[in-house]
């Protein structure tokens, strides 16, 4: 996401630094239109903010905020999440510690209203976008595959959800393959669990691709499965299976309803009879399908960098006139 903003705000002439607590990778250099500093020291830390009008924090990190003590800059946060250290819900003083913070930045952006409702701060709602140029359907090519899962194989993601439910759904006398894409530590366990309900000739496991094998696998599917067990912020992977002409079922809480939007249906986290019945509707009911998939376009339109980047610069500005 960062990218992708950074991108466009360069795009209108904007001049952007990205700094990003990620090890210096120089194959990676190359592909930036805009300077990424990686793990700065803390004179550099300094001058960047001395030398920029603004900063944009994706997340508030403890290490990242020390230079606004030193010097006073107009201060966006940018909430992804929901600063819980487990599934309960709790937070440990590290995360109301970043939410104090948080109540003190010029201004607040959270990714989805459920983000904004939960941390219970004054947030203007942005939702993220999508690489509209790497995720695009190819009109004309056929869908030779039904269900797919790209993310993390581990456990919060809900891979074991949708392996359950694909077996209630061959109990049912529908055979649907699905594709699972990425890798994790729960590989191992969930090709046992493949095995253990008898789903072994429906299930490939692709292993972690490219952005652009993604994309084109995607396009191979009809259906885009997002199990997660855990209420997730928002959910870019949504966007871009419905981006590469998917129809999504996903679980229904946190933010991932919103970035599902009008072309996909929800079930309740963790829920695999539920997620049965979702997969049996899409598969058997082509109208429902087909309906889900004609609200892409205009859903997309919210979503697209463009749009996004131009709510951003407007948010930041009225930053810079506060300050």
């Amino acid at each position: 996401m960062a990218s992708l903003l950074a991108n466009e705000w360069t795009r209108t002439g904007e001049s952007v630094t990205v700094v990003t607590d990620v090890r210096d990778d120089p194959a990676t250099k190359a592909r930036f239109a805009f300077p990424v500093r990686h793990r700065p020291r803390a004179s550099e830390w300094l001058h960047l903010l001395r030398t920029h009008d603004a900063l944009i924090h994706f997340n508030i990190s403890l290490r990242a905020l020390w230079p606004l003590l030193l010097i006073r800059r107009p201060f966006v946060a940018v909430h992804h999440g929901f600063y819980i250290v487990d599934r309960s819900g709790r937070r440990d003083w590290r995360e109301n510690l970043k939410l104090w913070i948080a109540k003190r930045a010029t201004k607040n952006i959270a990714v989805s209203g459920a983000v904004a409702r939960e941390i219970g701060i004054p947030c203007v709602v942005i939702s993220n976008p999508y690489d509209p140029f790497s995720f695009v359907t190819e009109p004309g090519r056929a869908r030779s595959r039904e269900l797919i899962f790209v993310g993390r194989l581990v456990s919060d993601k809900g891979v074991d959800i949708l392996l359950k439910a694909l077996a209630m759904v061959r109990e049912r006398g529908l055979h649907p393959v699905l594709t699972i894409v990425g890798d994790g530590p729960e590989r191992e366990p969930l090709e046992k669990l493949v095995l253990e309900l008898g789903v072994k000739e429906q299930v490939t496991f692709s292993g972690t691709q490219s952005q652009r094998e993604v994309a084109d696998l995607l396009r191979q599917h009809a259906i885009l499965v997002v199990p997660s067990v855990i209420d997730e912020g928002f959910g870019i992977v949504a966007l871009e299976g419905i981006a590469a002409g998917c129809a999504v079922i996903g679980s229904n809480g946190g933010g991932l309803p919103e970035a599902i939007g009008p072309c996909g249906v929800t079930f309740p986290n963790g829920d695999a009879v539920a997620l049965a019945e979702k997969i049996q509707e899409l598969l058997t009911n082509r109208a429902t399908l087909t309906e889900l998939l004609a609200n892409a376009r205009e859903h997309l339109e919210k979503h697209h960098p463009t749009r996004v980047g131009e709510q951003y610069l407007t948010l930041i500005r009225e930053a810079l006139c506060r300050n």
